[in-house]
C-alpha cells in the first residue's frame, strides 16, 4: 500500500471519486444538491446517467451529492438501496489545533489520529475547501437490510474522531458531501482529493465490511452472533427479565435498533402483500412505520417531518396527510435522543412506540398467510417453528442424522459384522477391520439379523376380547399378532442374557 503524488491527485477529477462509490451500471438513483443564488435545490438522477448530469456540473456552484444510492428518486433513508463506503465530515476549520495548517498537513493529522486510535486507513482524504472528508471505501455495497450495523460503525467511527472535528450530525446515510472538483464560496476554495491509500492495485485501498465492523464496533460480529445464541438458549430455561435504566450493553442496543428497522420492513411488505394501503388505514401505516424508522436510529427529530414526508408518498402519491397528528411522534421522537426513560410499575421503557407482535397482528389484522411473509411480526407459534426448523438446519449443518438415516447405517454395520464373523474372523480382528472398538463389534453382534420396526397397536388389537378372538385364526399360520408379541416370551431368547 502506498500514498498518491501531488501530481497524482491532480488527475483525480469529479467522475473519479464519484465512481469509487456509485457504479453507472447498477439500478437506482443518486441525489445533487446546488446552492443556486442562496437557495439549495435538490435533483435525483439515474446511475445509469450519472457520467453525463455530472459532465454538465457548473463547478463555481456549491454542489453536494449522495454517498449512497436509493431506490425511489429522492434521498430519504427509507427508500436506501444500498451503500459503499464509511464516511466522516471533519470540521476542521471550527478547532484551534487546525489553524494556519495546509489541506496536506491537516490530511496527515487525520492519518496519524487514525493510526493512534487503531482506526483503519481512510481510502480516501478530500479536502472541502475548509474542512476534511474522510472515506472508507468498501470492496462491495451492502444492502439496506444491513443498515443499522452500519449505522452502529457510523457512530463509533465518528466518535472516535470527535477529538479531530467531525460532525455528529453528518453520520446518516442519506447525506450529501461537497462534490470534488466544485467550488466551495465561503472560502473561494475548490474541493479537492488530497490524499488516496492505494491498495496492492494501485487503486484506492478497498475494505471488507465485515473487517470494519470488527475494527469499530466493541463487538465483533461473531460474538455478538454467540451471544444471541447464548440469550436464546436461556430463554428456554427460564424467562428473560427486562433490565432498568439505558442499554445495558453495545449488543442489546444493536439488536434493538435491527428489530426495529425489520419492523419497518415487515409493514412495507404488508402493505405490498395486499396491493396497497386503504385510505382509512394510511395515517395508522404512517405512524408506525415511523415509529420504527426513528426507534432503528436510522432518522432523527431534525429529520423526521422530511422521512414522513417519502412515507406518505410512498402509501399514496396523492395523499396530503396532516403533520399535526404526528406531533406526539415528534415530541417523543426528542425524549428518545435525549435518554428520557417512561416508567412503567418498576420498569422503565424507551418514549418511542415499542409493541409486543400480537399487538401489532391484530392492530394490522395480519393473517397467518401474511405472517408467514414477513421476517419479525409474527404469532408466537410462528415464532416456535421457525426456531425448530432453524435449529433442525443448524444440527444438519453440523453433521447429525434423522432417525431413519442413523439406524440405515447402524444396520449395515451389523451385516458388515456378522458377514466377517461369519467368515471365522475374531471379534478383536473384526474391529480393527472395521475402525470400532471390540465393545461395538459384540453389539453388532447380538443384535437380529434385520432392524426391528416399531409396531402400532391399535383400540381393536389392544382389546383382550378381540386379541382372543383373533388368536384362533392366526395361530393355524404360526403367527402371534402384535398384542400376544408384547406379552410373549421371545423365542430362542433369554431376556437374562
Amino acid at each position: 500500500m502506498g500514498t498518491k503524488t501531488q501530481a497524482q491527485l491532480a488527475l483525480f477529477s469529479i467522475d473519479d471519486e464519484a465512481q469509487t462509490y456509485h457504479d453507472a451500471g447498477r439500478t437506482g438513483f443518486f441525489s445533487l444538491l446546488v446552492d443556486q443564488r442562496g437557495e439549495k435545490r435538490q435533483s435525483s438522477h439515474r446511475l445509469t446517467d450519472m457520467p453525463a448530469v455530472l459532465g454538465l456540473i457548473d463547478k463555481d456552484r456549491d454542489t453536494w451529492m449522495t454517498q449512497a444510492e436509493f431506490m425511489r428518486p429522492n434521498r430519504r433513508v427509507v427508500n436506501l438501496l444500498r451503500i459503499g463506503l464509511l464516511f466522516a465530515d471533519i470540521d476542521t476549520y471550527r478547532q484551534p489545533w487546525a489553524a494556519g495548517r495546509t489541506p496536506e498537513q491537516l490530511a496527515a493529522a487525520v492519518l496519524f489520529h487514525c493510526a493512534e486510535e487503531g482506526l483503519p486507513t481512510p481510502s480516501l482524504i478530500v479536502y472541502s475547501g475548509r474542512g476534511l472528508q474522510a472515506k472508507w471505501l468498501m470492496d462491495g455495497t451492502i444492502p439496506r437490510q444491513a443498515l443499522p450495523r452500519w449505522n452502529a460503525c457510523q457512530r463509533y467511527l465518528i466518535d472516535r474522531l470527535a477529538a479531530l472535528g467531525a460532525d455528529p450530525q453528518a453520520k446518516d446515510a442519506s447525506r450529501v458531501l461537497r462534490l470534488v472538483d466544485t467550488v466551495n464560496t465561503k472560502s473561494g476554495n475548490i474541493c479537492r482529493v488530497v490524499h488516496v491509500e492505494s491498495g496492492q492495485d494501485g487503486h484506492p485501498i478497498r475494505y471488507n465490511f465485515e473487517y470494519l465492523a470488527e475494527a469499530l464496533l466493541p463487538k465483533a460480529r461473531w460474538t455478538i452472533e454467540q451471544q444471541r445464541q447464548d440469550r436464546a438458549d436461556r430463554r428456554e430455561r427460564q424467562q428473560l427479565r427486562l433490565l432498568p435504566g439505558g442499554k445495558s450493553d453495545n449488543l442489546r442496543g444493536f439488536s434493538g435498533r435491527q428489530l426495529a428497522w425489520d419492523r419497518l420492513e415487515d409493514l412495507r411488505t404488508l402493505a405490498t402483500l395486499r396491493g396497497g394501503v386503504r385510505e382509512g388505514e394510511r395515517m395508522q401505516h404512517l405512524f408506525w412505520r415511523l415509529n420504527f424508522l426513528l426507534l432503528s436510529g436510522a432518522t432523527h427529530s431534525g429529520q423526521m417531518y422530511h422521512e414522513a414526508a417519502a412515507l406518505a408518498g410512498e402509501l399514496d402519491a396523492g395523499w396530503n396527510y396532516r403533520s399535526k397528528e404526528l406531533m406526539t411522534l415528534y415530541s417523543k421522537a426528542k425524549a428518545y435522543e435525549a435518554g428520557e426513560k417512561v416508567t412503567l410499575g418498576d420498569k422503565e421503557f424507551a418514549p418511542l412506540y415499542t409493541p409486543k407482535n400480537d399487538t401489532l397482528i391484530n392492530l394490522f389484522q395480519i393473517t397467518s398467510d401474511e405472517q408467514a411473509q414477513l421476517r419479525t411480526i409474527i404469532g408466537a407459534d410462528m415464532a416456535r417453528e421457525r426456531d425448530r426448523k432453524r435449529h433442525e438446519a443448524k444440527r444438519r449443518a453440523a453433521g447429525a442424522v434423522d432417525r431413519e438415516t442413523y439406524l440405515d447405517a447402524a444396520q449395515a454395520k451389523r451385516k458388515q459384522a456378522q458377514a466377517l464373523k461369519a467368515e471365522g474372523l475374531s471379534v478383536r480382528v473384526i474391529a480393527q477391520r472395521m475402525g470400532v472398538s471390540v465393545g461395538a463389534v459384540a453389539g453388532y453382534l447380538k443384535a437380529p439379523q434385520e432392524r426391528s420396526r416399531s409396531v402400532r397397536i391399535t383400540a381393536d388389537q389392544s382389546s383382550i376380547g378381540a386379541g382372543i378372538a383373533g388368536t384362533a385364526d392366526i395361530a393355524q399360520h404360526d403367527v402371534q399378532s402384535p398384542s400376544v408379541l408384547l406379552m410373549a416370551k421371545p423365542r430362542g431368547r433369554d431376556l437374562r442374557a
